[in-house]
């Protein structure tokens, strides 16, 4: 998982498509710190300027780096590594001078990546710098660019649907990528099956206007643009020097909306919206279904709550609908050190493990002696959970009951999420009563996938990782999880 940026902006407006990407990274910063970078074209000089480094946007970048970074187009990227580790060859965004110049960055996991990379190096005699599967779209792009211009006949935007339509037909998996070609302009594309989202903006000076396309709607409308519309699942968009605005469908027929689902109980911002559908308000309605199946509950005698505490942040606002529905009081009973990471993006279990205690503070008053009913976004490999339950016994806690706003993560994602497999998932092979021993809670209650589907509202969703239907092939998933085990993930 990780956010992605583009801004154009004509001719006449002032060079400074690096700033605003920068500004637009900051608030996608929660979908990855690993690393940042921005790549800038310069329209006068006709030159790419790169910078890309470890850590946090504000760690990789200071008003220097910035100030270098001259252009009236920029993409940029902050990295969650999921394919490839942290070396810098890894890092986005990545460049090559042939054809044209383009560079790229992109969100997501191409599942046949090996397979794909072993046919360009056996018949295009290509070779690979690094380990990460944006350079393989680079240079699939480059070949079939290439083998199209040759053709004749046409002119860039022709080569261009031409790259990208190849590329849909080989390349299985999850993408949304934003691009520049070097004195042509900015595109941008998403997966035929939409799995990780897109969105594009406009932003309108006198009679200039200025395009933006990222990963979340919160980063446009931080830059001042004002939202269009998601880029469509195999949808090529291209908007050029001059700002003409260019769409394609290029969708394979057998192509079904598979919008990740995940994105909406966790990944994306509270203030974004993923596919036109808020997530604040998907969030509110997820925990208002779980509030109506914890109810009986509460009827029947079997849980007896007091008061509703919210892991910090994200399950925060499905904590405040149950509590509302329930009429139980809301308490945040566990405070968030403003400046500890996201533990799910975190490299490793070690690390996430570490971070608990640094990242939450418990309030003891509002703990001690309670029937707590702690609401979670979601549970994945149950470790997180169990060491906060026991942060929350150590401080007097009565009974811990769990309401999570997801239904129960049981299998392996290939797309882009954390958990490429089984072993890790700790409800894969488990009941809920069995969840619940294992982190230490007395009871933990799990949404269901309809009550999901419900919430959601959306048209089509991927829904994998709860019921084993992968929306594309996963007959390559075990190269690619062999992969992800030798990075050390």
């Amino acid at each position: 998982m990780c956010g992605v940026v583009g801004v154009i902006a004509p001719r006449s407006c002032p060079p400074i498509a690096a700033q605003e990407n920068y500004h637009a990274l900051l608030t996608l910063q929660h979908r990855g710190q690993d690393s940042s970078g921005i790549l800038a074209f310069d329209y006068q000089q006709r030159q790419f300027h790169l910078h890309k480094g470890p850590g946090a946007v504000a760690q990789a970048f200071n008003q220097e780096k910035l100030e270098e970074l001259q252009g009236g187009m920029a993409i940029g990227h902050t990295r969650y590594a999921t394919v490839g580790d942290n070396h810098p060859r890894n890092l986005q965004p990545m460049v090559m001078g042939h054809p044209h110049g383009v560079g790229m960055v992109h969100n997501g996991n191409i599942v046949n990546y090996h397979m794909l990379t072993d046919q360009l190096r056996e018949e295009e005699e290509q070779h690979f710098l690094s380990g990460s599967d944006l350079e393989l779209l680079l240079n699939l792009w480059s070949v079939h660019y290439t083998s199209k211009k040759l053709e004749g006949g046409g002119d860039y935007l022709t080569y261009c649907q031409h790259a990208v339509s190849k590329i849909f037909e080989t390349a299985i998996g999850a993408y949304s990528v934003i691009g520049l070609i070097a004195n042509k302009g900015l595109f941008a594309f998403r997966d035929p099956n939409g799995i990780r989202p897109l969105v594009l903006g406009q932003k309108v000076n006198g009679e200039d206007s200025s395009y933006a396309v990222a990963s979340e709607s919160t980063a446009l409308t931080f830059t001042g643009h004002k939202i269009i519309r998601s880029i469509n699942p195999g949808e090529l968009l291209f908007i050029t020097l001059d700002g003409e605005l260019h769409s394609f469908d290029l969708r394979p027929a057998a192509s079904q909306d598979s919008h990740c689902m995940f994105e909406w109980v966790y990944f994306s911002s509270a203030n974004s919206e993923v596919d036109e559908c808020p997530i604040y308000d998907t969030r509110f309605r997820l925990g208002e279904a779980l509030a109506a199946q914890t109810s009986e509950l509460i009827k029947s005698g079997e849980i007896d709550p007091e008061v509703v505490i919210p892991i910090p942040d994200t399950s925060r606002t499905a904590a405040i609908a149950l509590a509302s529905k329930l009429n139980l009081p809301y308490r945040e009973g566990l405070l968030k050190n403003r400046y500890s990471q996201r533990s799910f993006i975190l490299p490793s279990q070690q690390d996430r493990e570490r971070l608990i205690n640094h990242k939450l503070s418990p309030i003891r008053s509002e703990i001690e002696g309670k029937s707590i009913l702690l609401v979670d976004d979601s549970v994945v490999r149950g470790t997180t959970s169990k060491r906060i339950l026991e942060l929350l016994r150590h401080h007097g806690a009565k009974k811990i009951y769990v309401a999570v706003a997801c239904p129960p993560i049981k299998h392996p994602c290939y797309y882009g999420i954390d958990f490429p497999l089984s072993s890790e998932l700790i409800a894969a092979n488990s009941t809920p009563k069995d969840v619940a021993e294992q982190i230490g809670a007395d009871r933990v209650i799990f949404l269901t996938i309809n009550e999901l589907q419900n919430s959601l509202n959306s048209k089509g969703l991927c829904l994998a990782c709860l019921n084993k239907k992968y929306p594309t092939s996963i007959s390559a998933s075990e190269q690619f999880t062999k992969q992800r085990i030798e990075d050390g993930r």
